[in-house]
């Protein structure tokens, strides 16, 4: 299910999973395909950790790779389940194909 929100956003964000909805900062992003692919993987990665870890471990490697890059904007888009998103949002075919934990083999990657 998708919502809108315009006034929930920081900066450039334009979308977010909250299982299991999508929340969008405008109507039109409806139509962004890669976007709407982009939070779907995210809404199948909660879905496969049960929810609640998917959230402890996206803020603690958010967290670690803020100390680490000493940038949260750098932490966040080097999260596993971020670049597993971005590598992939593209192929929307991906949800039929990926295996399940694929977000594990982002972990390492640069």
């Amino acid at each position: 299910m998708i919502l809108i929100f315009k006034h929930f956003f920081y900066k450039n964000y334009v979308g977010l999973s909250l299982w299991p909805f999508i929340i969008l900062k405008d109507t039109t992003l409806k139509e962004d395909i890669v976007l709407i692919n982009h939070e779907k993987i995210h809404l199948k990665q909660q879905q496969e950790l049960l929810i609640l870890p998917f959230y402890i471990w996206y803020i603690t490697e958010w967290l670690l790779r803020s100390v680490f890059y000493l940038n949260t904007y750098k932490a966040y888009q080097n999260i596993s389940f971020e670049r597993e998103a971005y590598y992939n949002e593209n192929n929307l075919d991906y949800l039929n194909q990926r295996k399940f934990f694929s977000f594990i083999k982002y972990l390492w990657r640069s």
